[in-house]
Parts: structure tokens; C-alpha cells; sequence
């Protein structure tokens, strides 16, 4: 039996070597960056990632993760705020896939960094070749957990023409309004949401339809647009903390990926998709990787695989995605907020309804 191949060292690939590797079939993992990097991601972790990441052996805690117990709902000058039904913890993606990675090779997980997936050819379900910058290899098992970014030879759907955005600041007072909650803010071609991370540091990850991005023309232009929305006005005297911000375009929203006759076990972002603002999507790639891991190691096939997932996917994501197309337009998200005001509680309940699986199901590892 070969070794299986993991493509990715994101949440996803790092929870799929953890489980392989308790299980005694130590995978190799290959991670195209040669060290710790920022990612676009709102870095919400609910109440079930924060269980799967513990049993997965990492404190996020530890890690320096800031708590949050309240979301924000914004659209024009209207707010409804509530408390969440868990507790989530907010961490920058290049702290905890560090730790995760780091978590991996000590249970015996072989990660090679600096390692580009160019291509993958399926030949037969038996037998995937993959081609890397360091030469060919080949696998009856390949997990493709490449997250947002495209392989060669298993790409998704191309998503609509919408731009994905992240930048850090710093700004005391904002931090101090946004202790313990995150605001996702609704404007005209898109949505915001705004976090506090650790380091005293605030993560904006926001989507903007393309031409509305194109005839603005450039990431100041953007950020001065966004700064007269009244949820976002503050970030005016914030201190942008990098050089440029981190972009990725046509991400497909509402992806859910059903077929696996090609053999290969599609972990992440290559599984499903949710609407960013509903806060699952880490917790969706963390179930992936837990699942695959324990069913590969079990002699389940990638279609077995497949189809489990998309029995804990397929919900969660087709409601996020009505609750995106209802936003889309203005009657829409007017419609919500008022309803929203109306019934504070209703957060909670999408909250709920929008959660890839129950945290108390996770088996705390010892």
C-alpha cells in the first residue's frame, strides 16, 4: 500500500496527516510555501473548530487566540448585534497553520516544504501521478487540500467575478469597541467582516464584485469607498500593518463537490465552499481533513469519503448561500435587518444552522 500524498499544509491537509498519522499510515504532506505566510481568511474559529483543533492536540488558547462571544450584523446605518451560541476564538492563519504543521511532524506526519503541486493526472482510481517542482510521485491516495488555489488536473468551477481582500490594523479604540466580537458588515457589491486577532492586532476580509473593484482602480481607492460606510468609518485612522493587502478572485461560493470517480479525496475548500461571513469555513476544512484521515485510514474509498462529507456539508452551505443572495440587493438586506431588530435571536439560530457538525461529537484526543 503507497504512502497517501497530501497537497496543501492548510487546516484541512494538517488535520488529514494527524489522523493518518495516528492511525499508522503516516502520509507525506506537501506545502508549496516554505514557511509561515499569511493567508486570506477571516480567522473565526466556532465552537466545533475550536473542539476539533483541540482533539487534534492544539490549544488555541496557547496560541494567543482572542475570544469572541458576539457578532455584529451591519447594513447602512442599521445594527443588530447578539450573542453567539458558543464561544469562537480568533488567531491569524500563519500562527495556527504553523502550529498545526508543527503538530503534525511530531506525530510523525513527513512535510516537505517548498514543494509545488503542478499537475495531478488520475490515471486510474488505483494510481494518481503527481508532479511537483522536486519531480514526479505517485499514490493510490491523494488528498487535495489546496484550498482556495486551483491544481492542475482537478480544478473546480471558476467562481463569478467577485475579488476577496485582507488587511491587518491596528487602532486602539476600534479594538476596544470590538473586544470579544466580530462585525460583518453588508455594503452595495459586497460585505465586510472585522475582527480583533491577537497581537492587538484587527483582520478586514471583505468580497467586492470585480467591475466595481475595476472602476475604482486601485486598493486605496477601495478603502477610501469602504471608510464612508458608517460600520467601517473607523478604519479612516487606522495603521495599515502590511505592505499591500492579500487578494484572490472568483472564489466559488456555494461549491460542494459530489464525485470522487477520479479517485481523489477533495479535503477544504476543494469540498465545499461557504459564504465567508457565516464563520464556518475553517471548521469546514478541519472536519474534512478529520473525516478523510479516519475513513482513509478505515480502507473507505474517496467516494465513500465524499459522500460522508457532503452529508455534513451540503446543508450549512446551502443556507449560507440564501442568506448571501439575500443580501445581494438592497431590498434584501433591508429586509434582514429589520427582521433582525425585530428578533435579535434569529443571528443565533443562522449561527447554528449554518455549523458543519456538533462539537460535543468530537472525541477530545488524550
Amino acid at each position: 500500500m503507497s504512502t497517501p500524498v497530501i497537497v496543501g499544509g492548510g487546516l484541512a491537509g494538517a488535520a488529514a496527516g494527524i489522523e493518518l498519522a495516528r492511525a499508522g499510515r503516516a502520509p507525506l504532506l506537501l506545502e508549496k510555501e516554505a514557511g509561515a505566510h499569511d493567508k486570506i481568511c477571516g480567522e473565526f474559529l466556532s465552537g466545533e473548530a475550536v473542539a476539533a483543533l483541540t482533539a487534534l492536540g492544539v490549544d488555541v488558547r496557547a496560541l494567543g487566540a482572542v475570544p469572541i462571544t458576539e457578532v455584529e450584523v451591519n447594513a447602512g446605518h442599521r445594527r443588530v448585534a447578539a450573542r453567539l451560541p458558543f464561544t469562537a476564538q480568533s488567531v491569524s492563519r500563519r500562527v495556527l497553520d504553523a502550529a498545526l504543521l508543527e503538530r503534525a511532524s511530531a506525530v510523525g506526519v513527513t512535510v516537505q516544504r517548498g514543494v509545488t503541486v503542478r499537475e495531478v493526472t488520475a490515471r486510474e482510481t488505483s494510481r494518481v501521478v503527481v508532479h511537483t517542482s522536486v519531480g514526479e510521485m505517485q499514490t493510490s491516495a491523494l488528498l487535495l487540500a489546496s484550498g482556495k488555489h486551483e491544481v492542475r488536473g482537478a480544478a473546480r468551477a471558476e467562481g463569478p467575478d467577485e475579488i476577496g481582500f485582507k488587511m491587518y490594523f491596528r487602532d486602539a479604540a476600534l479594538s476596544r469597541r470590538l473586544a470579544g466580537r466580530v462585525a460583518v458588515t453588508f455594503f452595495d457589491g459586497g460585505y465586510a467582516g472585522l475582527q480583533p486577532v491577537e497581537g492587538g492586532r484587527l483582520n478586514l476580509c471583505l468580497l467586492i464584485d470585480g467591475p466595481q473593484y475595476r472602476a475604482l482602480g486601485s486598493w486605496p481607492a477601495l478603502l477610501e469607498r469602504l471608510c464612508r460606510v458608517p460600520a467601517l468609518a473607523a478604519l479612516a485612522g487606522a495603521e495599515a500593518l502590511l505592505s499591500r493587502p492579500i487578494a484572490i478572485a472568483r472564489v466559488p461560493y456555494g461549491h460542494l463537490a459530489a464525485q470522487a470517480d477520479d479517485g481523489l479525496w477533495r479535503l477544504g475548500d476543494q469540498a465545499a465552499v461557504i459564504p465567508s461571513f457565516c464563520g464556518d469555513g475553517m471548521a469546514i476544512a478541519l472536519e474534512s481533513g478529520r473525516l478523510a484521515g479516519a475513513m482513509l485510514a478505515e480502507g473507505a474509498s474517496a467516494a465513500e469519503y465524499q459522500r460522508a462529507l457532503l452529508m455534513r456539508t451540503r446543508r450549512p452551505v446551502r443556507i449560507a448561500m440564501l442568506a448571501l443572495r439575500l443580501t445581494r440587493r438592497p431590498i434584501g438586506r433591508l429586509a434582514a435587518m429589520v427582521g433582525l431588530s425585530a428578533v435579535p435571536s434569529g443571528l443565533a439560530v443562522l449561527a447554528r444552522l449554518t455549523r458543519v457538525a456538533d462539537p460535543r461529537a468530537v472525541v477530545v484526543a488524550k
